[in-house]
């Protein structure tokens, strides 16, 4: 990979870092937590852009979670990443009865990051949709229609009866969709995660003894939305934040999926 290719990568991945940082702080109530960018100086630098819209929902965490009060600076800025990013759109459901064409591995990975990219899109709009400030006339994709859903027809963290060997595939795929698990969110995706809150556990576990900490992080994230759903569940919650806290990646992004789950597992005590 050429040099200059290297670096606009880490370029980008430490403003993913920087805005994890920054909307942590916000979660943790630190005071004179950094605005995600400085108001009043044009349009934000492509690589915040960017970083806006892999975090996705996760920008608006502290204040769906009540722990902050609205931050335009927050709206403003996934407002700006999304028209300077286009939106991911959720695909046409297939005809009934029409034949399914052949696909390759590759094929089913694209599509599945696109049905992920789709679904994080749906929950960043339908939260800025709530939140004050210039968003209202965002784009709002909308996920396939019943008919797709009740036929079973593979959509992102959706798997009517996941088959005991599927179950890995399937908890990697609701990983990539952790930050769906927000209050006031609800959808298929989250149906999935009430139905199927063994396989959710089983991959965190299987995560965390493979040294995935961050996917084992995503996963127990959901395991606390279950809790604050006040759904039953197979293990223990806090011990797993616990030894992913000791010892994980280290990473902002990985402590703000742990500090999204603390918050939901106290919203559910309380």
């Amino acid at each position: 990979m050429p040099t200059a290719d290297l670096s606009l990568r880490d370029e980008y991945a430490a403003a993913v870092e920087r805005l994890a940082g920054r909307t942590l702080d916000a979660l943790r109530g630190v005071e004179g937590a950094v605005a995600p960018a400085a108001p009043d100086t044009g349009p934000a630098p492509r690589p915040v852009l960017a970083a806006a819209r892999v975090l996705g929902p996760d920008v608006l965490a502290p204040q769906v979670l009540g722990v902050a009060g609205a931050d335009e600076q927050a709206v403003l800025l996934l407002t700006e990443a999304h028209r300077a990013f286009p939106l991911a759109g959720f695909p046409a459901p297939t005809e009934p009865g029409s034949p399914v064409p052949a696909r390759s591995a590759d094929d089913d990975r694209a599509a599945g990051a696109v049905l992920v990219a789709a679904w994080r899109d749906w929950a960043t709009t339908v939260l800025l949709a709530r939140a004050p400030g210039p968003a209202a006339d965002l784009p709002f994709p909308e996920p396939a229609g019943d008919t797709a859903h009740d036929r079973g027809e593979p959509h992102p963290g959706h798997a009517p009866r996941p088959e005991p060997h599927a179950w890995q595939a399937w908890s990697v795929r609701m990983a990539q969709l952790s930050a769906l698990a927000l209050p006031g969110l609800d959808g298929p995706v989250h149906d999935a995660a009430r139905e199927h809150g063994l396989a959710l556990a089983r991959g965190a576990v299987r995560s965390l003894l493979r040294c995935d900490y961050r996917v084992a992080a995503r996963l127990t994230r959901w395991l606390a939305w279950l809790a604050a759903d006040g759904r039953p569940l197979p293990l223990e919650v806090e011990p797993m934040l616990d030894r992913i806290r000791a010892v994980g990646d280290g990473s902002a992004r990985t402590a703000l999926e742990l500090a999204v789950a603390e918050h939901l597992l106290s919203g559910a005590a309380s």
